[in-house]
């Protein structure tokens, strides 16, 4: 039987395939059903060489793990020398929670490999790049999803630096509103007055907070709920739950209320979800 190889083996090997003429891009997880394919983040981790980011007029040197996240497969304003290798991955927006404009208005994120999310976020990429080496098909599916939700944090994280709208102290409040909201989702009184009494704020302002940021506190609560569902409809642990149990445990009262809500947000339906994670389960298509 042939060793696993190291991750510095798969690197290589995944920068010849790219050298070679291929597209070099790991698909981190297949776009679900009814979702448009080309609705997707790309991330690209530095591994090696000499590279720098220009953006808003500054030029940034890259060091190796650093990650540049934006909305086409080669970031804009990268510049590098022939030496240069970079790890390219894809991950539906559907799984990250974010929405694909926020990220193009911004220009593209840079993270540092070697601070907070970003860390981690690069060593996730590197241990799924080498299996995915290894096995030569997409990444076991576990891992890959650990992956999309580290990588949905980190970009939520780095859009909320991004916003020039909020002075520091609004998001901070923001932050705290959001985290509060994360502890509280299962609740079916969760309101925008518990959230701004929580918080002591008024209503209006809680209101003008979030449409500072472009959405409701409703939309953002059912948002939330609704990526909490779809995460547990798609646990082996859970697949025995009905869809109206997981509904009613992260706070939706009306079933059919639920349904329509789910398939809005994600274009199919809570049970053809479920149908949909149990046969992809386990099963990493070789392309």
């Amino acid at each position: 039987m042939s060793e696993t190889p190291a991750p510095e083996v798969a690197v290589h090997q995944l920068d010849q395939a790219t050298h070679d003429g291929g597209n070099g891009c790991i698909d981190v997880l297949s776009p679900p059903p009814g979702t448009d394919p080309e609705d997707c983040l790309h991330v690209a981790l530095h591994v090696h060489g000499a590279a720098s980011v220009r953006r808003g007029g500054a030029s940034t040197v890259l060091a190796p793990g650093d990650l540049l996240i934006g909305t086409t497969p080669h970031p804009a304003g990268l510049l590098q020398d022939s030496e240069c290798r970079m790890l390219r991955f894809r991950v539906p927006c559907f799984y990250l929670g974010v929405r694909h404009d926020d990220v193009r208005r911004a220009g593209g994120l840079l993270a540092r490999g070697n601070e907070g999310i970003g860390s981690l976020a690069s060593q996730f990429l590197r241990t799924l790049a080498a299996q995915a080496r290894a096995h030569r098909a997409r990444p076991g599916n576990h891992l890959a999803r650990s992956v999309s939700d580290i990588v949905a944090i980190l970009v939520t994280e780095l859009l909320d630096r991004e916003n020039p709208e909020h002075p520091t102290g609004a998001a901070e409040l923001l932050s705290r509103i959001r985290a509060h909201i994360e502890e509280n989702l299962a609740d079916p009184d969760l309101s925008p007055e518990s959230i701004a009494r929580s918080q002591h704020i008024s209503v209006r302002y809680l209101h003008k907070l979030f449409q500072q940021d472009g959405t409701t506190v409703g939309q953002w609560v059912r948002r939330r709920r609704l990526d909490a569902c779809r995460r547990e409809l798609e646990r082996p642990s859970r697949r025995q739950s009905s869809v109206s149990a997981v509904a009613h445990r992260w706070g939706f009262v009306s079933h059919s209320h639920f349904s329509r809500a789910f398939r809005e947000a994600f274009g199919v339906s809570p049970r053809e979800w479920q149908a949909y994670a149990t046969r992809t389960e386990g099963h990493n298509p070789a392309s």
